[in-house]
């Protein structure tokens, strides 16, 4: 590092200002450590990563802002490769949206309250950990930390130099949010032709300027031509005009690093490869991990321990925390991904036909799906379509 550098030290150095670094920065400054967050990207909460939804209880059960709420999700229409619609709806809300860029500054604004110092536009070029501490170079200031947090996102070059692994699996995804003359509620829609090994949505948006929609997709192939299809599936029924501005892609992890510590160091959220096996949502489950970590972190700085052997504690609370959870989802995604479009539309008209429904209604919940999936797997009539695919 060259001497002529400014220099900036702090307890803890946090990469990425989204929602897991920010709420891990806030707990640990509450505490009284000295957090310095630096996010690459000069506006905090742009571009936006993600369809930008939480379960209503998360705001409880995490303290989130409710500031960036927009509107609320009651109905959700599910549609099978040849058209098969089966509609789910609750008297209380499914989920919350969100404005995302607004969440994220309002992480910022709480973070920032309680004594974050947050650098925007600060792109971490080199990180290394040493006996001594964590040292690392952003924009133009070389950071001494005892202890590093990772909540960058998708990204793993550091997760693969310091040997901790990467994901298990990936898809891709394609967004945008495009203005709308209705919204008729969430539509999934599922089959090879439309999202392989994934889905495509429309997610209803109520601003205060009027009505929106986000089109999305996730697949493990042709991810901009999923979402062309999808656009063209829904364009008239929601009332879009397509200004042919491309969508928004990214890379989805869906599944956990090998390990989330090292000397030094925590791995959190999407960094961490901390997202659900079956939807790919990630911002509670960040958010949980977050707050894992910064409950460790906090030990360890109290105790002047950053040994690996000290910072193992994160990874074993958060894999009692989620381990089970993650355990049921990856095995329906086993076998869902395996079912022809034939077979998907079989286990829609069996959904139709034969009080799946009353299942879903007693056992879903929108951050916990082992629950539904122990229960569709003990049904006889779903076992036979999903595990004669596997089988098969």
């Amino acid at each position: 590092m060259s001497p002529l550098m400014a220099t900036r030290s702090a307890d803890v150095l946090i990469v990425g200002a989204g929602p897991a670094g920010l709420y891990a920065a806030e707990r640990l400054a509450r505490a009284g450590a000295h957090v310095l967050v630096c996010e690459e990207h000069a506006t905090i909460g742009d571009p936006v990563h993600c369809t930008g939804i939480l379960a209503a209880d998360s705001f409880q059960a995490l303290d989130l802002p409710d500031s960036a709420t927009l509107n609320t999700l009651t109905v959700a229409r599910f549609v099978s490769p040849s058209g098969v619609t089966v509609s789910y709806g609750t008297d209380a809300p499914l989920a919350t949206v969100i404005d995302r860029p607004q969440f994220d500054r309002a992480l910022a604004s709480r973070a920032r309250a309680a004594g974050t110092v947050i650098e925007t536009g600060a792109r971490v070029v080199t990180f290394e950990t040493g006996r001594n501490g964590v040292t690392a170079i952003a924009g133009d200031q070389q950071i001494r930390a005892r202890l590093g947090i990772l909540a960058c996102g998708a990204h793993y070059s550091v997760q693969r130099r310091f040997g901790l692994g990467l994901p298990t699996a990936y898809l891709q995804t394609a967004q945008r949010e495009l203005a709308a003359r209705q919204t008729p509620g969430v539509e999934l829609h599922f089959g090879r032709g439309v999202a392989p090994d994934g889905f495509a949505w429309a997610v209803p948006v109520v601003r205060p300027d009027g009505l929106y929609v986000r089109v999305g997709v996730m697949a493990s192939a042709d991810v901009l031509g999923g979402y062309a299809r999808m656009l063209a599936r829904v364009a008239d029924r929601w009332g879009i005009v397509d200004d042919g501005v491309p969508p928004r892609q990214k890379i989805l992890p869906l599944g956990s690093i090998d390990r989330t510590y090292a000397d030094r160091l925590l791995v959190i959220g999407d960094a961490a490869g901390l997202v659900k096996p079956t939807t790919g949502g990630g911002i509670h489950y960040s958010m949980v991990s977050a707050a894992l970590a910064a409950d460790v972190a906090v030990d360890a700085l109290a105790r002047d321990r950053f040994d690996a052997a000290t910072l193992a504690a994160y990874e074993t609370a958060w894999r009692r925390a989620l381990v089970d959870e993650f355990a049921s989802q990856r095995a329906l995604r086993h076998v869902v991904t395996r079912l022809s479009d034939a077979e998907l539309d079989d286990l829609f008209e069996l959904a139709r036909t034969d009080g799946i429904i009353p299942i879903v209604r007693a056992t879903a919940r929108f951050n916990q799906h082992r629950g539904l999936i122990r229960a569709l797997f003990r049904h006889p009539p779903v076992r036979r379509i999903l595990f004669g695919a596997a089988i098969g």
